[in-house]
C-alpha cells in the first residue's frame, strides 16, 4: 500500500493554518508517523527598505524570529499532548514555496499540508502565483485543507485521466482515508468533441467516438483500481468540463476529500498545473490532495 512517512505542515499561525496543522496531526496519528511543523519567515517582512543585510541587522532578525520560534514551539507542544505524536519544528527564512518544498524533499515519503488562506500570506501561497510555484517544485503530495470539521475522511473522490501512473491516485486516496468510500471519477472532456466538430467530423463519427471512449474508460478503470475491499471503491464516468464536474460530484456526494494526480508532461502535469487544479482548489467544497510526482514510497499490501 502507498506509504506516507512524514507529514510536513506549514503554518503562519492564522486560524486557517491551524486547521491545516491539526488535519496534518490527525493524519500523522492515523498513519503512525511524525509531524514536521514549519513556519517560513519572509525576509521582505523582516527587513524594510535598505535593511536587507542579515549580517548587519542580526539583532533585528533575532527580534523578529524569537517570538515566532516561541509560538511555533508552543504549538508543537500542544500537538504532542493532544495527538500523542512526535512533532519536529523548523523556522527557515526565505521564500515560502521554496522552503516548504525543500523541507519535504529531504524527507522521503513526505506529504505537505497547507491551508487555503491565512493572515500571513497563505492565500497568495495557495491561490496566487506562489501556488503554481509550489506545485511545480513540490515532489510529493500536497494536501490543501478547506474542511472546517476535523473528522476522519468518509467520502473521497479520486479524479483520474488514465495517464501513466494513474493508479497512484486511488491508491493514495485509500492510504489517506482507509475507511472511506472512494469513488474513482473520470471526466470525458467535451473539448475533444468540440475539436472534432471544428475539423469537420459528422455526428455519426462523434457518436462512435463517444461510444469508444466510454468502452475504453470502463476497461481502464479495472486496470487502476487498488487491491482493497470491493465495497469500499466505486467508479463513475461523466462528460463535461473537468473542474466543474469534479466539484459538482463532490457536492452531490458531500465528499470531504478530492484527490488529483500528476504523472508527466502532456498528461496530468499540464492538466494539473493549468486551470483544472486552480479551479478545483478554488471551488472545491472540501479538502483537495494533489499528488505531485507519483506515489510516495510503497510497502507491502
Amino acid at each position: 500500500m502507498t506509504r506516507i512517512a512524514h507529514i510536513v505542515a506549514a503554518t503562519d499561525f492564522s486560524s486557517h493554518a491551524e486547521r491545516a496543522v491539526r488535519r496534518g496531526a490527525l493524519i500523522a496519528r492515523r498513519l503512525k508517523t511524525d509531524l514536521h511543523l514549519i513556519h517560513v519567515a519572509n525576509p521582505m517582512v523582516m527587513f524594510q527598505g535598505d535593511e536587507l543585510s542579515f549580517g548587519a541587522h542580526s539583532h533585528y532578525q533575532h527580534t523578529y524570529l524569537e517570538p515566532s520560534k516561541q509560538q511555533l514551539e508552543a504549538l508543537a507542544e500542544t500537538l504532542r499532548a493532544e495527538y500523542g505524536i512526535a512533532v519536529q519544528t523548523a523556522l527557515p527564512v526565505g521564500r515560502p514555496h521554496t522552503e516548504i518544498a525543500c523541507c519535504a524533499a529531504i524527507k522521503p515519503g513526505s506529504m505537505i499540508v497547507v491551508g487555503t488562506r491565512g493572515e500571513g500570506g497563505l492565500l497568495n501561497l495557495l491561490l496566487g502565483s506562489t501556488a503554481s510555484r509550489l506545485l511545480r517544485v513540490a515532489s510529493c503530495p500536497v494536501l490543501v485543507v478547506r474542511n472546517e470539521a476535523l473528522t476522519e475522511y468518509r467520502q473521497v473522490i479520486a479524479a483520474v485521466d488514465f495517464s501513466s501512473g494513474a493508479s497512484s491516485v486511488p491508491l493514495l486516496a485509500h492510504c489517506i482515508a482507509p475507511d472511506a468510500q472512494v469513488e474513482v471519477l473520470h471526466v470525458l472532456d467535451l473539448l475533444q468533441e468540440a475539436r472534432m466538430r471544428q475539423v469537420g467530423f459528422d455526428d455519426a463519427s462523434i457518436a462512435q467516438y463517444q461510444k469508444d471512449a466510454h468502452t475504453s474508460a470502463e476497461a481502464k478503470f479495472q486496470q487502476i483500481l487498488p487491491d482493497v475491499k470491493a465495497d469500499y471503491i466505486t467508479t463513475r464516468l461523466v462528460t463535461g468540463y473537468p473542474p466543474e464536474k469534479i466539484c459538482e460530484r463532490a457536492a452531490e456526494l458531500t465528499a470531504d476529500l478530492i484527490v488529483l494526480g500528476r504523472q508527466g508532461r502532456n498528461g496530468l502535469e499540464d492538466w494539473l498545473l493549468g486551470s483544472v487544479s486552480k479551479d478545483v482548489v478554488s471551488a472545491a467544497p472540501c479538502d483537495v490532495l494533489l499528488n505531485m510526482n507519483g506515489i510516495p514510497g510503497s510497502a507491502s499490501r
